[in-house]
């Protein structure tokens, strides 16, 4: 039974792969149009040559057998190019199916106010703007939008693939929700952030099709180079006939235009587009949308990257583990207060110190009357203010002794205590009751496993990390120095991380940082790559140019990974095509002049059968050869940490030296196995 239902899904796959390179290949016959080929001008001078080839076939200027073998091998040349780009399109198109599924005909319960009870049923496709929706378990959410009230945990495995449900809640940075994504449990309202027909799921699906695919800086500037190469080529090639005329040398159109091609750098002109859309793509398997392929490109050439140090270098989940009351404090007071003051804060830390004291056996009770000060990330502060007048705060040392207006040169003890909390790369969080200090609180955290060998490799490539952080400079400097960070900033409000990166671009770097909440947009905006949370408020999602749909912060390492990678395989297979030509040059030309110079033997080094052999085995081989590196296009030449003079050594010793010698190879094979056909 197990065996035959593997026999029918291999038949499926067989299936599906051949349909897939039937549409691949349809496609490439349609780029043949000339409103598609002007977009590549190296490729369409081919298909140019390939139409004048045939014509002078037909009307006599080389052999029957001759002239259709070169038209044949030119057409050829063209449709493998075409099929590079077109098998690349098609497989985003084969990653947005899954994602159009998910953007079904839905409904939506439209609320009057989020407090309403009853809603009306209206479609999704008539939602508006900040328009309030109710959502229950079991149904989808028909519009992107922000949860205003409620929490509840989510699958969002139709846009992430990633089946295990997520905790979505109002009022915090893990509010965002996806249209098409399917609630579980409990029941949420949610705001709408996004008009019908561009959601979310409408631009993944758009980019990953390639419909909104723009060139990247460095792709527009290499297609300039080949342009312009082509030219010069184009130049030389039409003077040769002037020259030959002088030399009674008569060349046929058909010689002229497959020398052409063979100077020309068709191999990266036909590499070009796949390599640019396959960006794109590796970005999508690693769950990342780019916004564009600029993105994915740059992203290879940072050399800052800013991360929040909760939930990037530590599991996030900070917990409060200890209290610890200052002398003349009982450590009831200090739970008290401590409770008091995290009513109102809805962050993991405030809730754990609920919990801690109730552990501890406090008896949690809420005041009447009193004014909650919720906790805010500019002030880094929460509180109450009770009925009878006395005010009680808690949050970083220097917040706190701000507050109270006191120095902490007068607290020697609190001094010890918050130094021993922070040399443990614990957070001391402070507690006052009006100007007195009552005592500390103890948040642990966890660094991630295998995060300092990931700065590590960073640090091999010549980037440089910053972790920012809430925490006061000693709990960020035992945290930094266990994470193996190159630098971190303290106690750290929004602005100050803006300011960072507007400091290292002024420096003439480019800074990468990581986001999610609406605090983090204009820092987002700001970065040269911003990459947003999927779970995290729609603000920062609109500010980045790429988001994370798995929501994990690490992920900015394999984002910069990706970029790398598009870089060095666009240049390894711009020096093999380059060096390719060099080759083809010693095949061609000695062929064709040296029956009338014999000076040029010295050039014949590859001895050639002869001058149709020689041009034969050039064209074939340099059709061949596209399709042969197709697969290296679209999964990318690996990648490996190392310094920029390492990589242009190895680039040139392998693609630069390698693509000098494999045509002298590949061509003399080709000629030795065509030249007796040619001479029957």
């Amino acid at each position: 039974m197990k065996h035959s239902k593997q026999s029918i899904e291999a038949q499926q796959n067989t299936l599906s792969s051949t349909l897939f390179q039937a549409e691949a290949w349809k496609n490439a016959c349609v780029k043949l149009l000339p409103k598609h080929m002007i977009k590549n001008p190296v490729m369409a001078i081919v298909w140019l040559g390939t139409i004048i080839t045939f014509i002078s076939t037909l009307i006599g200027e080389a052999s029957l057998v001759f002239g259709l073998s070169v038209t044949f091998i030119l057409l050829i040349t063209v449709l493998f190019a075409n099929y590079a780009e077109a098998i690349a399109e098609a497989k985003g198109r084969g990653q947005a199916s899954s994602l159009r599924q998910a953007r079904q005909n839905l409904t939506a319960r439209r609320l009057s106010s989020k407090d309403s009870l009853e809603g009306v049923q209206v479609a999704a496709t008539e939602l508006q703007m900040n328009d309030l929706i109710e959502v229950r378990a079991g149904e989808l959410i028909p519009a992107d939008g922000e949860i205003i009230q409620g929490f509840a945990t989510i699958n969002e495995a139709a846009v992430t693939g990633e089946s295990a449900p997520v905790l979505r809640e109002a009022g915090t940075d893990k509010s965002g929700v996806i249209g098409g994504t399917k609630v579980l449990t409990d029941r949420i309202v949610v705001q709408v952030t996004a008009e019908a027909g561009n959601s979310f799921l409408d631009r993944m699906i758009a980019l990953v099709e390639g419909s909104n695919r723009q060139k990247t800086p460095n792709e527009i500037a290499l297609g300039i180079l080949l342009t312009v190469m082509t030219v010069t080529f184009i130049v030389v090639v039409m003077s040769l006939p002037f020259i030959g005329h002088f030399l009674n040398i008569e060349i046929n159109p058909i010689v002229l235009v497959a020398l052409l091609v063979c100077l020309i750098p068709t191999t990266i002109g036909g590499l070009l587009p796949a390599i640019g859309i396959a960006g794109m793509n590796r970005a999508l398997k690693a769950n990342i949308i780019a916004k564009s392929g600029k993105a994915v490109e740059v992203a290879g050439d940072v050399d800052v990257l800013l991360l929040d140090k909760t939930g990037t270098i530590t599991y996030g989940d900070r917990q409060a583990t200890a209290f610890y009351p200052l002398s003349g404090v009982t450590e009831s007071e200090l739970r008290q207060a401590a409770v008091l003051t995290s009513l109102a804060d809805p962050t993991p830390e405030g809730k754990s110190v609920v919990a801690l004291a109730k552990d501890q056996g406090e008896r949690v009770v809420e005041p009447e009357h009193a004014e909650f000060i919720a906790f805010n990330a500019s002030t880094r502060i929460s509180g109450i203010n009770l009925s009878d007048g006395h005010q009680i705060r808690k949050g970083a040392l220097d917040a706190i002794l701000k507050f109270a207006t006191q120095s902490i040169e007068n607290h020697s003890e609190l001094k010890t205590r918050v130094k021993q909390v922070a040399s443990k790369g614990a957070t001391p969080l402070v507690v006052a009751k009006d100007q007195n200090i009552l005592g500390v609180i103890e948040l642990s955290d966890v660094i991630k496993q295998g995060i300092k060998e990931k700065f590590a490799r960073l640090r091999e490539m010549g980037i440089k990390t910053v972790m920012v952080t809430g925490d006061n400079p000693l709990t960020a400097a035992a945290i930094a120095a266990e994470a193996g960070v190159d630098d971190y900033i303290a106690e750290a409000r929004p602005e100050d991380k803006l300011n960072c990166i507007r400091d290292e671009q002024n420096k003439g770097h480019l800074v990468a940082m990581v986001g999610d909440g609406t605090n983090d947009a204009p820092a987002l905006a700001q970065a040269d790559i911003g990459l947003a949370m999927n779970s995290g408020t729609q603000a920062a999602k609109e500010a980045g140019n790429m988001v994370d749909l798995d929501s994990d912060p690490t992920k900015l390492l394999a984002v910069v990974e990706i970029g790398k990678q598009q870089l060095i395989t666009r240049g390894a297979l711009t020096t093999f095509s380059l060096a390719n030509d060099v080759s083809k040059y010693f095949a061609i030309l000695p062929a064709l002049f040296v029956a009338s110079i014999p000076q040029m033997s010295v050039l014949n080094v590859m001895q050639l059968g002869s001058s149709e052999s020689a041009i034969l085995s050039a064209l074939i081989f340099n059709a061949i050869i596209i399709p042969l590196l197709i697969p290296i296009a679209l999964r990318g030449v690996k990648f490996k940490p190392s310094t920029s003079t390492q990589l242009l050594r190895r680039n040139m010793l392998i693609y630069g030296v390698g693509g000098v010698l494999l045509p002298f190879v590949a061509i003399k094979v080709i000629d030795l196995m065509i030249s007796p056909l040619l001479s029957l």
